[in-house]
């Protein structure tokens, strides 16, 4: 991206000078010390970067009103302007940068990043969410998320979409039910409740997209599964699973599931256990 570069997006500014440009064009008035703190930056090395911007006329300083041994900086029109341009390029760059990608590799490649700044920056923000039933287009998309999902996650292969997609051609909606979850107006994840037999349900292609993960939304699409075949009269619950889906394993289990069967199989040539779980449903009498 050329960032490594002695000007920055064909500039004379470095990596840092344009990250200190960044920070006071979004926070508009900064004290030297907040900048400081903010970047990480010895004090040194920003009185320099500040010296030149201010000969540049990018950049003003003042006493803080609060303090007058602090100083205040903020861009000046000129500044603004500089830093305007730098972004400008910055977007053009990236365009040009993502342009050979179609957009699922975009949309994964946004997905990565997500969970890049969750694992290094803590926890992450609950965003709201919606859980709706299908729509057209609905079934075609979970067919195509669990084929590409579990291939890139799992290195399962064409056979598994293809077990998916008899099941989700089995679907009926006047029988059985589903649920797609949305962020953002965006498809989020999936969970189905079909028929089994005159007593029992099945909970299937559970599925939360990698940029969803952490914020419940597993647990909110088994809670409505589990609440369907309950009020139809169910006497319990089954799911299918694999042991290597700890996360799914951990929903299934807080949700009341336990264990009822596991042997080994096989997946593309890959070893994988298989884990049939069950919950009651009779409610006390």
């Amino acid at each position: 991206m050329g960032i490594l570069q002695a000007g920055m997006l064909d500039s004379p500014y470095s990596l840092t000078e344009v990250r200190v440009l960044f920070e006071l064009a979004h926070a508009g008035r900064l004290e030297t010390g907040e900048l400081r703190a903010l970047l990480d930056l010895d004090a040194g090395y920003l009185s320099r970067i500040l010296g030149r911007f201010e000969a540049g006329g990018l950049i003003s300083r003042e006493r803080s009103a609060a303090d007058a041994r602090k100083q205040v900086v903020s861009l000046t029109e000129a500044g603004a302007a500089t830093f305007d341009g730098l972004d400008a390029r910055s977007s053009e760059q990236i365009e040009r940068l993502l342009a050979g990608l179609p957009d699922e590799r975009q949309r994964r490649l946004v997905a990565c990043m997500a969970t890049i700044r969750e694992l290094l920056g803590g926890p992450a923000e609950r965003e709201p969410y919606l859980i709706r039933p299908p729509r057209t287009g609905d079934l075609g998309w979970v067919v195509h998320r669990h084929g590409e999902l579990y291939s890139a996650e799992w290195g399962w292969g064409m056979e598994f979409e293809r077990l998916v997609a008899r099941i989700v051609a089995d679907y009926d909606p006047a029988r059985d039910a589903g649920w797609i979850a949305e962020i953002g107006g965006e498809r989020a994840g999936c969970v189905f409740c079909v028929h089994e037999d005159d007593t029992t349900a099945r909970l299937r292609m559970l599925l939360v997209e990698p940029s969803a993960r952490g914020l419940g939304l597993g647990r909110a699409l088994v809670e409505e599964c589990v609440r369907h075949a309950r009020d139809r009269g169910y006497e319990r619950i089954t799911l299918w699973t694999r042991d290597c889906l700890a996360g799914a394993r951990r929903i299934y289990e807080a949700a009341g599931f336990e264990l009822e069967s596991e042997e080994r199989g096989t997946e593309n040539g890959i070893e994988v256990g298989e884990q049939r779980w069950t919950l009651g449903l009779r409610r006390p009498a």
